[in-house]
């Protein structure tokens, strides 16, 4: 397991790339944390630090944000907190985008649980009382 702390939102993009470092050739992400914990905030800075120049928002009502990365690289910044059953994820086509290749950043991941492949990488963000944020990656095994 890897621990990253997220002191501030000044220190948001610092913290984004040394999760960057820590990725390798991972390609999906399950980032888990309670509401309001950071997830969104997080995967926005992990993309500046890709180079994307889109705006990066949450795809809360569209389910799925598309984005390009400086280097060609395509982003997928799922959003599952509306999934209220496996068929509505088939039905979106979450199979494709799990199986792409791509980079797959995935909130709420806990509602396509079964769907998740095995080498799925799961990223708790845990706010604490003075504000902080600590992420811990843990790389499937």
């Amino acid at each position: 397991m890897i621990t990253l702390k997220i002191e501030s939102l000044k220190t948001i993009n610092f913290t984004a790339r040394k999760f960057i470092e820590n990725i390798g050739s991972r390609k999906i992400f399950a980032f888990n944390g309670k509401m309001g914990a950071g997830k969104t905030t997080f995967i926005k800075a992990i993309c500046e630090e890709l180079g994307v120049k889109e705006t990066v928002n949450s795809p809360t009502f569209s389910i799925v944000n598309e984005y390009e990365a400086a280097d060609g690289r395509i982003i997928y910044h799922c959003d599952c907190y509306r999934i209220n059953k496996i068929q509505e994820a088939l039905d979106m086509g979450a199979e494709e985008y799990l199986c792409s290749g791509y980079l797959c950043f995935i909130e709420w991941s806990e509602n396509i649980a079964p769907i998740l492949p095995e080498s799925l990488v799961k990223v708790a963000i845990e706010e604490l009382e003075n504000g902080e944020r600590i992420v811990n990656i843990s790389p499937a095994t």
